[in-house]
């Protein structure tokens, strides 16, 4: 264990902690919704500071970021819990393991920051990506990661739900350069009931990262009955547009799992009809993802039209960014790209 950051101590030995939106206050002997940080004796600890259940060598494109380093591979980590309770969730086995299995020992393997960014830099990762659960759960172990990566000239990215508090963002943002935010759909009560939060603090976090010059990717898994109408895509697109209309649009098929076995899987059409929504609303970049697609999971130059990167699965085809501009019309493409000579 280790004590935790972004807490305060309370009255009769409770504590508040300020990690994410919930903001739990915190008894004697019991743990925050997450899971993973537990009051101890009037002091917040993080049980999972060196417990990572999964570590791999992904794609920089499967997270998804399709303008972070496109063609890379991405040292991806993550332990146990949530602070969240998706019904749709594809990881809840590690995601809701506190949760389902009160009392247990929380597994996991010790890796301390420094083995996890020299394993990174060991096996050719030019970023270091914090995924598979929710990364601000395991926000101690994030940070010293973060940092000693950054000293080591690798990048940093969340896969999150969006549910940090300012504190926790304004703390990281020296260390995160990018972020995939999945924004589940603009409905506060379907929200609430299936994932266990509110939609209000996910939508801060995403205009309070780019005010931190944090580069944001969003993800949309499209589910049908739940989020699929096309007036609140039309919502969710418009809040992004009003926030910042380069910031790429991942809309993605659902396939039953987990608490939500019963609903079928979101066909190609309703796909394509949401990226056709969120160019429509003048979003510069929208993909689609999960399904056998077209072009649609390709980048082209939001000014001139021409083809960037074709993409197939997880691979890049073809790059043809120049010094991270259009090489036809020269016009910068928004994201974080290698340099390449003129």
């Amino acid at each position: 264990m280790k004590e935790a950051m972004l807490y305060t101590k309370q009255a009769d030995r409770q504590v508040a902690c300020h990690l994410c939106a919930h903001r739990c206050v915190i008894a004697e002997g019991k743990f925050g919704i997450c899971g993973v940080r537990q009051n101890r004796n009037g002091v917040l600890y993080t049980q999972v500071y060196d417990k990572i259940i999964s570590a791999h060598i992904d794609p920089i494109e499967k997270k998804p970021f399709y303008h972070v380093l496109p063609g890379s591979a991405s040292f991806s980590i993550a332990t146990v819990g949530c602070n969240f309770h998706c019904f749709h969730c594809q990881n809840h086995d590690i995601a809701q393991f506190p949760k389902e299995h009160p009392g247990a020992t929380l597994p996991g393997s010790s890796m301390a920051p420094e083995e996890i960014v020299n394993a990174a830099v060991r096996h050719g990762c030019q970023s270091i990506a914090y995924t598979y659960t929710e990364p601000t759960i395991f926000f101690e172990l994030a940070y010293h990661t973060a940092k000693t990566a950054h000293e080591r000239g690798l990048k940093n990215l969340f896969v999150t739900n969006g549910y940090m508090t300012r504190e926790a963002l304004e703390m990281i943002s020296p260390y995160l350069d990018g972020a995939n935010v999945d924004l589940k759909g603009f409905d506060d009560l379907r929200y609430r009931k299936v994932c266990g939060g509110k939609l209000e603090p996910v939508k801060e976090s995403i205009q309070h990262m780019r005010e931190l010059d944090i580069w944001v990717e969003v993800t949309t898994l499209i589910i049908p009955t739940h989020n699929d109408s096309e007036t609140e895509l039309r919502q969710i697109a418009a809040f992004l547009v009003q926030v910042d209309p380069s910031m790429p649009w991942h809309v993605s098929a659902f396939y039953p799992q987990y608490k939500m076995r019963h609903l079928p899987p979101t066909s190609p059409a309703i796909i394509h009809r949401a990226v056709k929504i969120g160019k429509e609303e003048g979003i510069r970049y929208v993909y689609s993802g999960n399904i056998q697609s077209d072009d649609t999971a390709d980048t082209w130059c939001y000014a001139c039209g021409k083809q960037l990167i074709q993409r197939a699965g997880f691979d890049v085809r073809e790059n043809h960014l120049d010094s991270g501009k259009c090489p036809a019309c020269r016009t910068p493409i928004d994201g974080i790209f290698e340099r390449r000579s003129e």
